[in-house]
């Protein structure tokens, strides 16, 4: 083999946002592809569902893909498996828990190849990939199961930390495994990725244990009152909490919403997650307990309008009814942007009666500075690449790295899309390669586009006006109209003078600018139409509505 050949790093998602996070390592013919996660859409993408990664790249490079290893079981890592698959065809490694949520997922679509090979990994395992090498190393993180990869590259050892926070007392399973971090420091790291979500925060994240105190404060200060707790559906960790303090203090559990339900059959079929006898009831069942009696764990601790405590606030759940006297607890931070939805949904809440608790019941599954300070002290890398966050947490990233002695020229503060070479001496930025977000919409994959979804927000901002035209067959001649209908611009009964005058202009301009005898050339006729008509409502009352001009030929 060439050693002259470099490892390129691409990463296609997750560098400009939290979520979607995907990275492709490639030497000669071998890919692997670390990761594949979705991301929510925002405000302004208009009845968008999911964004997943741009996966041109590999769609071009499908013969080199060796397989994918995934870190662990949240959707902004394993949410885009699905898409991903019904255009490429490669192995998955991933461990134990990760494998079964990816599993679920995988059932609710139905155009996914059959023959898509599964494996699963243990900590400490190693699986050869054309010329790489992955080993699987403990972490710690909000869900069990998570891992950090070494990949041994002709090149050297790259270090991904996929998602973690090092805690000492973790719920279940071992600490994250420092020293294996500290052997492959000894041997050599050529380069880090490392998750950036909590560079900006001083300290260390506190252990998962520290919840358990504050839900049985919590329970005991409302012992005749029924408790209802939002989280993560995939926070495995801390429903295994609430259970527990439920049991301890005598009430059943009931688990509302989609995601949650299956995430939790999922991890107590594999014994990630222990109930004690009898303290699972279904939503039905419900009703012969006294509330007191009642815990309710459910989805929507971030304000998704279509997640079961969303629709609870809003009083359209079919099951369940917010009461008053109920106490309601986030038990999660809202993700950078969601904020508005939250306190929407608060407000919701107390409006009802209920009483609503957010502080102290959340502890971040993310590493703080002195945490990714020893980290960097352990793996001594030479080139630093921060991953996983906005631009902000990436560059506090980078001066922590910077600060344990990593040389500032071998920080690499990258774009998705960005082609980083590497060998054992050298690293820079030699191409670009296409990146972003594809939508889904329904059943459609990236369908819709920048210019469909500008229109959506012409649409929903400004309105519709559609005029409707008659010609005479092979002649400019007007037999019928102009007619106008819109939608979403003016509340008609209280507008015909206006639609009269509109009529009337759209009129006029086209007796002055048309001659009845010619042969109709409809794109003059569509342009006279929407610059007399765009000219006019401006004027007439600043706004901009979309015109759409339809002619008919009898």
């Amino acid at each position: 083999m060439d050693k002259k050949s470099k490892l390129k790093i691409i990463p296609l998602g997750g560098l400009d946002q939290i979520g979607m996070n995907m990275t492709v390592f490639e030497y000669e013919d071998s890919i692997i592809i670390v990761d594949c996660g979705l991301s929510f859409p925002d405000d302004e993408m208009l009845g968008i569902d999911l964004v997943v990664p741009d996966i041109t790249y590999l769609q071009a490079n499908r013969d080199k893909i060796k397989g994918m290893v995934i870190t662990h079981g949240h959707e902004d890592h394993i949410g885009a498996i699905p898409y991903v698959l019904k255009e490429l065809n490669f192995p998955i490694y991933a461990t134990k828990l990760t494998m079964g949520i990816i599993d679920g997922k995988l059932k609710e679509h139905d155009d996914i190849p059959k023959n898509i090979k599964k494996k699963i990994v243990t900590y400490g395992q190693s699986i050869n990939l054309g010329v790489f090498r992955i080993e699987f190393i403990r972490t710690n993180h909000s869900i069990a199961d998570a891992a950090a990869l070494a990949i041994f590259t002709p090149v050297g050892i790259v270090v991904h930390t996929g998602d973690y926070k090092i805690d000492y007392t973790p719920l279940f399973g071992d600490p994250i495994d420092l020293l294996r971090f500290g052997e492959l420091g000894k041997k050599g790291v050529l380069a880090l990725l490392g998750d950036s979500t909590n560079a900006l925060r001083p300290g260390y994240t506190q252990t998962e244990k520290m919840v358990s105190k504050t839900f049985d404060t919590i329970f005991a200060e409302h012992v005749n009152r029924r408790l209802i707790i939002a989280t993560f559906a995939s926070n495995v960790d801390r429903v295994q909490q609430i259970i527990n303090t439920a049991y301890r203090y005598g009430r059943k559990v009931v688990v509302e919403g989609r995601s949650m339900v299956n995430i939790i059959a999922t991890a107590s079929e594999l014994g990630y997650i222990t109930v004690p006898e009898n303290t699972l009831i279904t939503t039905e069942t419900m009703k012969n307990y006294p509330d007191e009696k009642i815990v309710l764990i459910t989805t929507g601790s971030q304000g998704e309008s279509m997640a079961a405590l969303s629709r609870m606030a809003a009083s359209i759940h079919k099951k369940v009814t917010i009461k008053p006297g109920d106490v309601v607890i986030f038990s999660s931070n809202p993700i950078p942007g969601n904020e508005k939805a939250v306190t929407k949904v608060m407000n919701e809440l107390a409006m009802k009666g209920a009483e609503v608790i957010f502080e102290q019941t959340h502890v971040s599954g993310h590493a703080c500075q002195e945490e990714i300070k020893l980290i960097y002290s352990l793996v001594k890398p030479k080139f630093a690449i921060p991953v996983h966050g906005e631009f902000r947490h990436r560059r506090a990233q980078g001066d922590l790295a910077i600060s344990m002695g990593v040389a500032k020229e071998n920080v690499f503060m990258l774009n998705c899309g960005d082609v980083i070479s590497l060998d054992e001496n050298s690293a820079a930025v030699t191409n670009k390669v296409p990146s972003g977000g594809v939508f889904v919409d329904g059943l459609g994959i990236g369908d819709v586009g920048n210019i469909v979804l500008r229109d959506r927000q012409n649409l929903a901002e400004n309105g519709i006006i559609i005029v409707v035209l008659t010609l005479e067959k092979g002649s400019s001649q007007i037999l019928a109209g102009p007619d106008i209908v819109t939608r979403g611009f003016v509340y008609v009964r209280e507008s015909e003078n206006l639609l009269d005058e509109a009529v009337s202009v759209v009129r006029d301009a086209l007796e002055s600018e048309l001659d009845p005898e010619s042969e109709a050339d409809w794109g003059k006729i569509k342009m006279i139409v929407k610059d007399s008509l765009s000219d006019y409502l401006w004027k007439k009352m600043r706004r901009n509505p979309v015109i759409l001009p339809i002619i008919m030929e009898v």
